[in-house]
């Protein structure tokens, strides 16, 4: 029951509401406040134990802009019992003769939508790689290529696009098989194609090291005093020609400050905690050791200048390990 002002009690009041008729009803005088109510809360609840038959919902996903029928289609669902079988068979049949010019479309956006939720990506990034998808497939070019490769493709396009760039590495890990080689040519043709589509290059956005910082870090465990000091040092790290990818800049930036702090992480360990998506270090980067340590080497002679002084001391500088 809730409060509500009575015009005969000349006061508020407490109030009951009739679902079966929809008026509010005062409890004291009995007058009917407000009469034939819209309920619009839920009219059933669904339970985890329920299995997925017993689904109430009468309507849809929302539109689709990329479908051509607004994805507002309506497939008919199969019921239970042996009457619903012959039904189902005999209007399953005239459905699946109406072809669905579609039906490539929405199993790729189920495919980048699934990939974007292991990721933990943005809705706007899935929707931009829905996008770059259609795009390509309107021109009729991609028949015969990988599919999966392709999906990877834009959905690491998409990340770049918006700013959130993940590493080849990591679209790698959700794209059902595809190789990074795969990935590759595949980001090369769209890109080749979208071109073509428009007349001029394909804005694919520049990658910094700090775009990877905080997740790496977060990867880590770090404290934020060294994840703010890495952020500094990334960044000053910008000023110099230091000819190397940004994500093994970031590896060697990280590397020299748990190496500053109190906290010390063996090389080893750095390598196999960058793109690890949980707590646990244990996901490999795909960067090398070898390349970590030829990035440190050329970060190094400039230490003095990239880590920020409230973080460590000359003399702690000096100690850091020569390459």
């Amino acid at each position: 029951m809730s409060d509500a002002y009575c015009s005969d009690c000349k006061r508020q009041t407490e109030v009951v509401f009739d679902h079966s008729a929809g008026d509010t009803v005062c409890s004291e005088c009995g007058l009917v406040l407000e009469s034939h109510s819209i309920d619009e809360t839920s009219e059933w609840r669904t339970f985890a134990n329920e299995s997925g038959d017993n689904d109430p919902v009468r309507v849809g996903g929302p539109t689709n802009p990329l479908l051509a029928d607004g994805g507002l289609s309506t497939v008919i669902a199969k019921p239970n019992g042996a009457s619903g079988e012959f039904l189902s068979s005999s209007l399953g049949r005239w459905q699946n003769r109406g072809s669905n010019p579609d039906r490539g479309l929405i199993m790729a956006f189920k495919t980048i939508a699934t990939m974007s939720d292991r990721l933990g990506l943005v809705a706007t990034i899935k929707d931009r790689a829905n996008e770059i998808y259609k795009r390509v497939e309107d021109q009729k070019s991609s028949r015969g290529r990988n599919q999966d490769a392709l999906l990877a493709a834009c959905l690491y396009i998409a990340c770049r696009q918006e700013d959130k760039p993940r590493t080849v590495k990591e679209i790698c890990s959700v794209a059902n098989g595809a190789t990074k080689k795969e990935i590759g040519r595949a980001k090369e043709y769209i890109v080749k194609q979208l071109g073509l589509e428009n007349g001029q290059s394909v804005e694919m956005g520049t990658i910094h090291a700090g775009d990877f910082m905080r997740r790496f870090c977060s990867n880590l465990g770090m404290i934020n005093q060294a994840v703010k000091a890495a952020h500094e040092a990334v960044t000053k790290s910008e000023e110099f020609d230091i000819r190397r990818s940004p994500i093994s800049i970031a590896a060697a930036v990280i590397y020299i400050i748990t190496q500053l702090s109190d906290d010390k992480k063996p090389l080893k360990e750095l390598i196999y905690a960058m793109t690890n998506m949980s707590a646990d270090i244990s996901v490999a980067t795909g960067v090398a050791e070898g390349t970590i340590r030829n990035s440190y080497k050329d970060l190094y002679p400039h230490v003095s200048k990239i880590i920020p002084g409230w973080y460590a001391t000359e003399d702690a500088l000096k100690n850091l390990c020569s390459p």
